[in-house]
């Protein structure tokens, strides 16, 4: 029997779509081939993707590697977090418990919503003349 050492997991958000590697490392977490801290400058989504890590104390035992596409910063962020919370999960199922009751690998359903024909925008109407 093989033993695995590379840890796998798909993460998605909006229109993001994140795949994502754990193996036995430092902590490093590169995010299409580049530092975390220089993808995400902001703090908040740094904390964001750090969260399944923190969750489970496991934050300098792994290094992650990232791809990521599609989407914003914000939804980036939040699909490399499902990615990494459902790769913890293949390389420990007792993990579960602790993951699913923080919210961590239930993918976020929001989507952005279409465009109506004869209307600007999704909601928005253009305005009413009476006259």
């Amino acid at each position: 029997m093989a033993v695995v050492t590379r840890f796998y997991g798909t993460g998605r958000r909006k229109t993001s779509v994140a795949r994502v590697w754990l193996r036995a490392g430092n902590g490093r977490i590169l995010i299409n081939r580049r530092p975390f801290e220089d993808y995400f400058p902001r703090e908040t989504l740094r904390m964001v993707i750090s969260q399944p890590l923190q969750l489970t104390n496991t934050l300098g035992q792994f290094d992650a590697m990232v791809n990521v596409g599609g989407g914003g910063p914000t939804g980036q962020a939040g699909a490399v977090r499902h990615g990494i919370a459902r790769a913890l999960l293949q390389f420990d199922d007792k993990l579960r418990q602790t993951l699913k009751r923080a919210g961590l690998l239930t993918r976020d359903p929001r989507m952005k919503e279409r465009k109506k024909y004869g209307q600007p925008g999704a909601r928005s109407k253009f305005q009413y003349s009476k006259r």
